[in-house]
């Protein structure tokens, strides 16, 4: 029988470091022991979490910037706790995003030519969680959709255009290690410290797909890649006896994984970084000095051993370039920023495939990611699934035009994966915004202009629909459930609601009732008028909460203008189907009509932008006719004021 050697175009790469004027020398790296990569990095900025004496903050530089880093470098400081983790928008360079110890999660808007002064104003603060937030997740085809991973055992999915949560994922049963969205963004996957990993569908909050307990695994963390579109995710994870694996699971049978590879015997965490464009998986160890690579097959045995890539120096985490900002000329495939372990310094690493010729090779770029969003946040949140949007490597221009589809992610009983054509719209209805004072901080993707409609805070307002609140509710005839009232509007359509929020809760005057420490207190008035879209969103949404079981504790007092105001306490539990609707003696609306009820107001929301933008034109054109009128009158006057003269 012949030795056959299997062929691959990736055989022989190799790692390439630069020169020391290239690296990026004097950044006082973090020294937390947290499993995250503590960097990012884009086209423009290199962000990296640094040591600091109290609170958190973190260093944004231009990547031009190398060489020697002054150490009155302005940085991004305005966290209470520790920094965990960030990442940069896959859509806008200049938006990044960061996890802290004191709770929240926040988003930053950097200028165009770098930081001047320290950056403390968020653009977006994100309260939910009620322990520190260890990871972040950009969403890979919907615009302003973001994922965070808590020690509370929660993943919340965050709408950064509204500064609201969209779900919270309580499927978990200990801490979460890591977080994957899959290529369309459809699922995502995690790995737990309870041995267990899980494919969750993020709009339905739901567990799509499960492994079994797995007794081999040790009590370290591990982490879990998706990779790509092919329906299987990548592990790695450390045995009970402390040998590092790696594993490859297909989703339509989670019962056992589809093939188990030893590495070697170290303590270290592995970190896997997979590309999806040349399906390599590049594995690095917190503490290694070396990063093996592996080339990701559909056959088995699915994984195939290419080459290690070793150096001197420990690394303490990695920062991975996307692919758009590679150097084709060198032939480069993929760029690490490696954080040394040892030293204040940060070193490019350069995986580059040896060719002769300088030119473009179609066959290691084929087209990848482009900055280009799929979907909006709306669109995506009432149920539209979409690919990427890819563009050439050789001239950017966009080469391809997903279809929009529509579907959920059902498991069957045999832990196998199936798909459903139902979408679920109620929880992407915007209730009405109050009228009052406005924050004059926009939001990512939003300008100065059009933030009138906003009036509380983003790190308050964002709170209404977790299950860990504590608000005050004024107190009126009718019963009321989650601050709304059980009753309809009234037939003139008009609701007036008025929230008095607390600072401090009266069963722990120590802490307040908003979550991440926030001690500011409001009013707010709210007259909306109810389209009868938004009214079927109102009852479907009442129904729900209505359906839930949970205790209330009360608390009735004054405030400080003499209105008689209740504490309510609210502890959720897992929502339960009622054994008779309150329906007020009328039939549930069906998904059917809730989706044409909530993509008529996408419509008239859309037709009310482009009456706006018509009549801001005709306000231009008036200013202009008006400007070229007072030309004449001036110069008259000019003349007379010179003649009397």
């Amino acid at each position: 029988m012949a030795f056959k050697i299997r062929s691959s175009k990736f055989r022989h790469i190799y790692g390439s470091i630069p020169k020391k004027d290239l690296c990026y020398e004097n950044i006082k790296i973090t020294r937390n022991t947290h499993d995250s990569n503590f960097c990012a990095v884009n086209p423009k900025f290199l962000a990296v979490v640094t040591e600091t004496g109290g609170g958190g903050s973190f260093l944004c530089i231009p990547l031009r910037s190398s060489g020697r880093v002054d150490p009155k470098t302005p940085h991004v400081c305005g966290h209470a706790g520790v920094v965990l983790d960030i990442k940069f928008n896959p859509f806008n360079d200049n938006i990044i995003a960061s996890s802290s110890e004191d709770c929240t999660v926040k988003v930053w808007s950097i200028p165009e030519d770098g930081l001047k002064t320290n950056l403390s104003e968020w653009i977006v603060d994100l309260h939910g969680h009620k322990r520190r937030v260890g990871y972040i997740e950009w969403h890979p085809t919907a615009e302003n959709i973001l994922l965070s991973a808590g020690f509370d055992y929660k993943c919340v999915l965050w709408n950064v255009e509204q500064a609201e949560p969209v779900n919270v994922i309580s499927c978990h049963d200990n801490t979460v290690f890591s977080m994957s969205w899959n290529q369309d963004g459809s699922l995502f996957s995690t790995s737990c410290k309870d041995k267990k990993l899980r494919v969750i569908d993020p709009r339905m909050a739901r567990v799509a797909a499960e492994s079994p307990v797995q007794d081999n695994l040790g009590s370290r963390a591990w982490k879990s890649v998706f990779l790509g579109d092919t329906g299987r995710v990548f592990t790695s994870f450390h045995s009970r006896f402390c040998d590092r694996e790696i594993a490859v699971w297909d989703l339509k049978n989670m019962s056992a994984p589809m093939r188990t590879e030893g590495i070697d015997n170290s303590s270290s965490i592995l970190l896997p970084y997979y590309d999806q464009d040349t399906k390599i998986m590049y594995l690095a160890g917190k503490g290694d000095s070396n990063i093996r690579y592996f080339e990701i097959d559909d056959e088995s045995p699915y994984t195939h051993y290419l080459n290690s890539f070793i150096t001197s120096d420990p690394q303490r985490g990695l920062g991975v370039m996307p692919k758009r900002g590679c150097n084709t000329e060198r032939c480069e495939v993929m760029r690490f920023y490696k954080l040394h372990a040892s030293k204040n310094l940060i070193e490019p690493l350069s995986m580059i495939v040896p060719r002769k010729s300088s030119v473009f090779h179609e066959d290691i770029y084929p087209p990848t990611a482009s900055q280009i969003p799929s979907l909006s946040a709306d669109e995506w949140i009432s149920g539209q699934t979409r690919g990427q949007i890819l563009m050439s490597m050789l001239d950017g221009h966009v080469t391809n035009s997903p279809k929009v589809s529509s579907a959920k992610a059902v498991q069957n009983k045999d832990s196998s994966l199936s798909q459903a054509p139902t979408i679920t719209t109620y929880k992407a209805v915007n209730r009405p915004r109050p009228e009052g004072s406005v924050s004059t901080q926009p939001y990512a993707g939003e300008t100065t202009a059009n933030t009138n409609h906003r009036n509380i805070p983003a790190s308050l307002r964002n709170i209404k629909q977790l299950s860990t609140n504590e608000e005050f509710v004024s107190i009126k005839d009718e019963p009321q459930s989650n601050g709304i009232p059980l009753e309809p509007p009234s037939p003139s359509g008009q609701s007036t609601v008025k929230k008095v929020w607390s600072p401090a809760s009266p069963k722990s005057p120590a802490t307040n009732g908003f979550a991440g420490g926030d001690s500011d207190s409001y009013t707010r008035h709210q007259n909306a008028a109810f389209s009868p879209g938004f009214f079927q969103a109102y009852l479907i949404k009442r129904d729900h909460q209505m359906s839930t079981s949970r205790g209330c504790h009360r608390n009735t007092q004054c405030n400080q203008n003499g209105h008689s105001v209740t504490h309510v306490k609210k502890v959720w539990s897992v929502p339960q189907s009622p054994a008779t609707p309150h329906w007020l003696g009328e039939s549930p609306p069906n998904e059917a009509e809730l989706r044409k009820a909530y993509f008529k107001q996408l419509e008239e929301i859309s037709s009310l932008k482009e009456q706006i933008s018509l009549k801001d034109k005709r306000i231009r054109q008036l200013e202009e006719e008006i400007s070229v009128l007072k030309l004449p009158i001036a110069r008259e006057i000019n003349v007379q004021d010179q003649s009397e003269c």
